[in-house]
């Protein structure tokens, strides 16, 4: 997927159906002069149903495309008779998005599991028939309820990158270049930071046609928690990621220090991220000759210790089958 596919944030106008209007009418036939009453209710306004759908990846369908509205409700008609409802209308968006009042930053909800469904505006009711009008003293009412009027509400829809591995670093880290290497997407690639503005996804193929989901995540700087760089734009797509892969460039002066400021920085914008699995991976080893990168592999076990750690290279492919064995591992580990 192009970055340019990738929508992760849009503003929609969703109007429910108004409900159709109940009848006024007298019955009639041969022989029955004076039936009395029998005008049916209007039928109810369709709602507007978000519905999740896993096949979908981003919201790039609400690119060209912000206003949405179901049917209105059919009005009644003579023996009884109710209007037909309105169309239903169904909002399919990826699982993982989350859905606000525009106007208040509330959270209405959030879809979670493909299939989910959440009524997002009701569809005004049916007015009543005439015949819900009749008593002892009213035997032929003239008069029947009109339909309630449909709700229009402004939603703003965001998601959160649903991937097995979320790749996490600063930026200018070589997170793109591994994606890149490990799976068929085509993520731009520069030597300049932030070349990665919105998250890119790859599917990583692995034996016996086996597969995860890779998510390449914007850079981290000290500071994104309160918002700076691309502050919480993508925060919150590390979120919903099984397990969160480090990555330090060898050339950081202090290894310990880095990974420091990247789980601080994600902690402060959500605690309960420290409770996800990692891997810590030290990229571009390809710019170390033999004597430092022996240096490095003595510090990564010095700091890391038994966390799972590795030192590759996206450029030589050094390590990577490791790195997709050890990934594996995390995301399926044995069952007691």
């Amino acid at each position: 997927m192009t970055e340019g596919n990738f929508v992760d944030y849009v503003k929609l106008h969703v109007s429910s159906g108004k409900g159709g209007k109940g009848s006024i009418h007298l019955h009639r036939e041969k022989f029955i002069t004076k039936g009395g009453p029998d005008g049916g209710d209007g039928g109810r306004g369709g709602h507007v149903i978000i519905r999740a759908n896993k096949q979908l990846w981003t919201l790039y369908s609400f690119k060209f495309k912000r206003h949405f509205a179901a049917g209105h409700g059919g009005d009644g008609s003579k023996n009884r008779s109710s209007g037909a409802q309105g169309e239903d209308l169904y909002i399919e968006v990826p699982v993982g998005t989350v859905v606000r009042d525009t106007d208040t930053q509330k959270v209405l909800f959030e879809l979670t599991e493909t299939g989910q469904e959440e009524i997002i505006a009701e569809g005004g009711l049916g007015g009543r028939g005439n015949w819900h009008f009749k008593s002892s003293t009213r035997q032929t009412p003239r008069y029947a309820q009109p339909g309630r009027e449909g709700v229009t509400v402004p939603i703003t829809l965001e998601l959160k990158v649903l991937a097995d591995v979320g790749l996490v670093g600063f930026p200018n880290a070589g997170k793109s270049t591994l994606l890149s290497v490990l799976t068929a997407a085509k993520p731009k690639i520069a030597d300049y930071e932030f070349t990665t503005l919105k998250p890119n996804l790859g599917i990583v193929e692995y034996r016996d046609y086996r597969s995860f989901v890779m998510a390449d995540i914007p850079g981290i700087i000290e500071g994104a928690a309160e918002g700076k760089g691309l502050g919480h734009y993508f925060l919150r797509h590390i979120e919903r990621n099984s397990i969160l892969l480090y990555l330090i460039p060898a050339d950081t002066p202090n290894v310990k220090q880095a990974f420091d400021v990247l789980q601080k920085e994600l902690v402060k914008y959500n605690h309960e991220l420290l409770d996800k699995d990692y891997l810590v991976v030290l990229s571009k080893s390809d710019l170390l000759d033999e004597e430092l990168l022996a240096e490095y592999t003595l510090e990564m076990k010095a700091v890391f210790g038994e966390t799972p750690h590795l030192i590759i290279s996206s450029a030589t492919q050094f390590h990577l089958t490791e790195l997709k064995d050890m990934l594996w591992q995390q995301l399926n580990p044995p069952r007691s």
